[in-house]
């Protein structure tokens, strides 16, 4: 019935259907096969040689369930608590007279070694965790950020309790429980605090009465022995009722087709009461102690995959509980009652889980299913689904519901100041982006939207003010450090851009070295080292230009404006039938990008080649329609290519797309005139 109610169980919905629970099954199922090489390794002790490769097994399964999740490092404690209270049946009386007169050396050594061994695996992973715990955001564990001592000690008491409640009635789950999901226990008058005692009294009460000392003598296999101690086989006596119990059932199950044999030494002894429930305890509540805030602050509040373990023990627990009540009660109808009652709570489960699997059919339904208990983030998350799925005006009312709950939320205010400048409402975006540079001031990637609008919109100096301060945010207390070193260095990036359509080319070229310096290894810098190259071609440096075009095209091969780039130098330098290449290269990367056609006509315009320049000219005229640099240096080289007519068109329509541009007036010049116009224009344009 263990086996069947872990199964059901619906709070391991989250760590199967998950990607991030497989580290909880991997550190399960390595967390059972050390506890089984110890449970060898207590057998064999003594008989046989090869008890120390079960050991052996038990260390590295142990370092194995370490290395898939934390808390499997764990079992070592579980182990050690199965060999002195369950193998051994030592009570805690025992314990220190059993040390002191040194008795049992070979428990001893092997509570040693796994002692040892669980001391070298927490100090190998302290030390690759740079000898800190991780850090975590404030709403991740509203507890730990309290300033309230009492609220914290309430608080941290309590969730226990609410964890067991989850294991005992999994009714509402969530895939998160943090910020105010479970709101914080701030005074001695909560009613919570009744869950707490009543949890903690419970938890003793087990604790003592399956660890309490022995009193009586009884015959065991023929020795009179004490209870809770070793008889001469290595293997532990039963309590009077269990062992007629055991009697009873092995003189049943020894019936076979020729007759009953006799031999009642051939009965199979069943472990005790008192071994089970302390071995449900030790799996319940040792593997759950890293996550109770006791050593080192978490960063969650409740999660249920990391309660995939502890329901081991809890499952036990229950199990038990029910076999104990049925061997106790007399009447038939009772034991029936017991029977179905455990079978109905196992088919419950069943039924939650498969419902609860539905929730995590995708992450839409997840979201949803998460709003009751968690509706900031629950919001949140919905609406980042809602907006990949081009749901713009749900996914603004969800980020705004999400705020409605919790308006400091920088990532909230971040997201819909976002989806709010993909729609080109800049001012609202602008806004928006304030407020969660307010609430985050180290949130770069608001300050580089910010600088981009700002930019865009001609405040060049508010841009360069904003993209300077996001480049000194310090790397120090990141939520996320990989994407804050992107934005800083995308910051840097539009910094030197900005210098460089001022004219600031040394400046531009500072700040793009600054950018190479900071950047994190997943930027992608083929667009750094590309204006880099332009920066150095303004500056008549060709050779570095050439270096850093080089550098832009090993980084990405397929980069279109680095070949257009690098055409334009080679061009330059003398060196036409390559460029020509480049230049084709980049039309076959995108047959579909007007500039590319445009490029390469103005290359074949410097060539005198004036008719295949008018063809690419109109090209990409057709292609980019809407963009007046493009129309208007179509026109330009149809004209020089004497294609006067297909010229004016281009001229009239570039006119309508700048129509506040003085190229209106060309409308109203005499046929004869207007041309001349065009050209005049062509250079107020540039």
């Amino acid at each position: 019935m263990a086996g069947l109610m872990f199964a059901s169980h619906p709070i391991h919905t989250e760590a199967v259907a998950g990607i991030v629970g497989r580290a909880d099954v991997g550190a399960s199922l390595f967390f059972l096969l050390s506890l089984l090489c110890y449970i060898k390794h207590c057998s064999t002790r003594g008989y046989s040689a090869r008890t120390w490769g079960w050991f052996l097994g038990t260390g590295l399964c142990a370092g194995c369930s370490m290395l898939w999740k934390e808390q499997g490092v764990t079992v070592l404690a579980v182990s050690a608590v199965y060999d002195v209270f369950v193998f051994h049946r030592l009570k805690m009386k025992q314990i220190l007279p059993t040390i002191y007169k040194g008795k049992n050396l070979s428990l001893f050594l092997s509570i040693c070694l796994l002692t040892f061994w669980g001391t070298s695996l927490l100090g190998a992973r302290l030390y690759w965790m740079g000898n800190k715990p991780p850090s975590f955001s404030n709403s991740d564990n509203p507890a730990a950020d309290s300033d309230s001592f009492l609220a914290r000690t309430l608080t941290f008491f309590y969730l226990p309790s609410k964890n067991l409640w989850l294991l005992l009635c999994p009714d509402t789950l969530s895939f998160d429980w943090s910020m105010d999901a479970v709101p914080l226990v701030k005074t001695i008058c909560d009613w919570r605090n009744l869950h707490t005692v009543a949890f903690y009294i419970g938890l003793l009460l087990l604790a003592y009465y399956s660890l309490k000392s022995p009193t009586t003598e009884r015959e065991c296999d023929g020795k009179f022995v004490t209870n809770g101690k070793q008889n001469a086989n290595g293997h532990s006596c039963h309590s009077d009722a269990e062992y007629r119990n055991s009697e009873i059932k092995s003189s049943f199950a020894s019936k076979v087709e020729n007759g009953i044999k006799n031999n009642v030494s051939q009965r199979t002894q069943l472990p005790s009461t008192e071994n089970i429930v302390v071995l449900s305890l030790s799996l319940l509540i040792i593997p759950f102690v890293p996550a109770t805030n006791l050593f080192f602050y978490v960063g969650f509040v409740i999660a249920e995959r990391v309660l995939y373990i502890p329901s081991m023990g809890f499952c036990l627990l229950i199990t038990v509980g029910a076999r104990a009540l049925y061997v106790k009660v007399q009447k038939r109808f009772l034991k029936s009652l017991i029977f179905y009652a455990t079978a109905t709570l196992i088919v419950f489960y069943g039924l939650k889980t498969a419902i609860r699997n539905g929730d995590w059919q995708n992450e839409e339904m997840l979201y949803r299913s998460g709003i009751k208990v968690n509706p900031a983030k629950a919001w949140g998350n919905l609406g980042n689904v809602l907006k990949s799925q081009s749901k713009v005006s749900e996914a603004e009312s969800a980020y705004r519901n999400a705020l409605y709950y919790r308006s400091n939320m920088a990532d909230m205010l971040y997201n819909l100041g976002l989806l709010l400048q993909e729609n080109s409402r800049f001012a609202e975006a602008l806004h928006y982006y304030k407020l969660a540079i307010g609430s985050r001031p180290t949130l770069a990637s608001a300050y580089l939207n910010t600088g981009i609008i700002l930019m865009n919109q001609g405040k060049t100096e508010e841009a360069r003010r904003t993209f300077l301060k996001c480049s000194e945010i310090p790397d120090e207390n990141l939520k996320d450090p990989h994407a804050h070193k992107s934005s800083v260095t995308s910051c840097l990036y539009n910094l030197g851009k900005l210098y460089h359509e001022q004219g600031h080319y040394e400046d531009a070229l500072s700040v793009y070295k600054e950018a190479i310096q900071k950047m994190p290894r997943q930027f992608a810098p083929q667009s750094l080292y590309n204006m880099m190259g332009e920066a150095y071609m303004r500056l008549s440096k060709l050779p570095e230009a050439e270096h850093w075009y080089m550098e832009s095209l090993k980084s990405k091969t397929d980069h279109i404006p680095a070949h257009l780039t690098y055409g334009k130098l080679l061009a330059l330098t003398g060196r036409k039938s390559e460029a020509e290449k480049f230049f084709l290269k980049a039309i076959e990367l995108d047959p579909t990008k007007g500039n590319c056609y445009m490029h390469y006509g103005q290359f074949l315009l410097e060539e005198a080649r004036l008719i295949e320049a008018a063809e690419m000219a109109k090209k990409a005229a057709e292609l980019d329609s809407t963009e007046f640099d493009v129309v208007f240096n179509a026109a330009h080289m149809l004209r020089q290519a004497s294609l006067n007519e297909a010229a004016e068109k281009y001229y009239d329509l570039a006119a309508r797309l700048r129509p506040n541009v003085s190229t209106f007036l060309m409308r109203s010049i005499p046929q004869g005139d207007r041309l001349q116009a065009c050209d005049n224009f062509r250079l107020e344009a540039s």
